[in-house]
């Protein structure tokens, strides 16, 4: 048991549950949350402390060491944690490693309430693999030769119009640029638009995976303060003023869950006209809007051209498809596309082919109407599942938007602690303070797409044992 807690807090060390000068729950309170002997936490906090990763303040607790001696001694997520000579490494190489730091990548099978995850169990995969069989009976020899690098123009047209009739935006198939999802897309921005040095407003609380890929380029990342209508872009205006590029979840704000309206919408978009600057619109969970009428993506509104529109299949469908694509002014297609080529070349083809099919057929529509009421049905769910199990300490407001929602605590409190001890507990919580730069806000993410009544209920009861410990104590 000494061995697995000290294993699970060395890593929650290494991934940033507990950043660096963070203070650590105390050896007797960890103990009674977890359920076991004290004698076991403290053998793991001498062991972290004899390798560097906790430091004692006598008379005032236990601190994660800063950053620069810590010494993790295997991989995290299949990376090697930066240090500041790395032989044999570029300077840009190096500044790619240093950016992954601030970015966990998600892996594994999801458990409740990871963010993030689609409902797996109700993907329409026969349909998938009938129209899979069909394309490699018809197109098998086309499929295995180069294709165009751009994507297949039969997804590219398939998108261009699902995007005009669900998000409003109107493109031709051309400026549909195929990637390997949003996180590609994103890296594909960083390429061609940006230069090193340049400023990029991003919204604070942010997914660390935007500021990652940025700074892999190179790109100072600003922090632009959210309010309850999304990024304030008047403010981050004013005190970046050199801003050249805004990165926005608009349709549903990644991870405290604001809806952009449409005013502080025009106001993004006056801005990158006024400044020749650009607004790179993440439409994360855009597809997931329980109203009757679905607000339009904010490129529908851009008449300058100044929007860059990423979208993705992962959530829509499922994330080991690895599709997304990019929606560029028609005077930056050859440059995607070059960019595009150096990348990876192409996209599959076959999965490509079916994707095509899965969206023209009307396949991909009607999953998404029967996602939407399943997700309502899932999200009330989780709502009581965690309002009765934990006597009320937490509530969550119900959503007409995404597929997680969010719980928030005092500015400034610990959030990090319940999530070392959720995870020990077989649950799993992302703390707010694990997406902010310079914003104070705190407290925690609950997703709930993924995961059927009996399995949210399950890991709430493992949770509320946990709060109402706390609260005892």
């Amino acid at each position: 048991m000494r061995l697995q807690i000290y294993r699970q807090l060395r890593q929650a060390i290494a991934n940033g549950t507990f950043p660096a000068g963070s203070k650590l729950p105390p050896s007797r309170d960890h103990a009674k949350a977890l359920g076991v002997a004290r004698n076991s936490i403290l053998w793991a906090l001498d062991r972290l402390k004899a390798e560097g990763y906790l430091l004692t303040r006598v008379g005032d607790g236990t601190y994660v060491a800063d950053a620069a001696h810590m010494l993790p001694a295997e991989r995290r997520n299949g990376l090697r944690p930066a240090i500041s000579t790395s032989p044999g490494i570029s300077r840009r190489g190096q500044t790619m490693v240093d950016a992954i730091r601030h970015w966990p990548p998600p892996a594994g099978e999801p458990i409740a309430f990871r963010v993030g995850y689609p409902a797996l169990d109700a993907f329409p995969f026969q349909a998938w693999e009938k129209l899979m069989r069909q394309a490699q009976r018809d197109q098998g020899t086309a499929m295995a030769r180069y294709i165009a690098p751009a994507g297949h123009p039969p997804l590219q047209q398939a998108i261009s119009q699902w995007l005009l009739v669900s998000r409003g935006i109107r493109c031709d198939a051309s400026q549909v640029i195929v990637v390997s999802g949003s996180q590609q897309a994103l890296d594909l921005v960083g390429r061609i638009l940006l230069d090193p040095g340049d400023e990029v407003l991003v919204e604070d609380p942010g997914y660390q995976g935007i500021r990652a890929s940025l700074m892999g380029h190179g790109a100072v990342v600003r922090p632009a303060p959210l309010d309850a209508d999304g990024m304030d872009i008047e403010h981050a205006a004013r005190k970046w003023p050199k801003a050249r590029m805004a990165v926005v979840t608009p349709s549903w704000q990644f991870p405290a869950g604001v809806h952009m309206g449409l005013s502080r919408r025009l106001a993004v978009l006056a801005w990158a006209h006024q400044h020749q600057a650009w607004v790179v619109e993440d439409d994360y969970d855009g597809e997931f809007q329980y109203l009757p009428h679905r607000t339009p993506a904010l490129s529908s509104l851009d008449e300058t051209g100044r929007t860059i529109h990423v979208g993705t299949f992962s959530k829509s469908l499922h994330p080991g498809l690895r599709i997304g694509f990019i929606v560029v002014p028609d005077r930056l297609v050859d440059a995607f596309t070059a960019a595009k080529v150096l990348a990876d070349r192409h996209n599959p083809a076959l999965e490509q082919t079916v994707l095509a099919r899965f969206i023209a057929d009307g396949h991909l529509l009607r999953h998404l109407q029967r996602m939407r009421s399943l997700y309502a049905e899932r999200q009330q769910a989780m709502i009581d599942a965690l309002n009765r199990s934990t006597h009320g300490a937490i509530q969550l407001l119900p959503s007409l938007r995404g597929i997680h929602l969010v719980h928030e605590i005092p500015a400034g409190a610990d959030d990090a602690s319940l999530v070392i001890q959720a995870k020990s507990a077989g649950v799993h919580l992302v703390a707010l303070s694990a997406f902010c730069m310079a914003s104070p806000r705190r407290g925690w993410a609950f997703g709930y797409a993924a995961y059927d009544a009996p399995e949210m209920q399950k890991a709430a009861k493992r949770l509320a044992k946990l709060i109402l410990a706390a609260k005892r104590d």
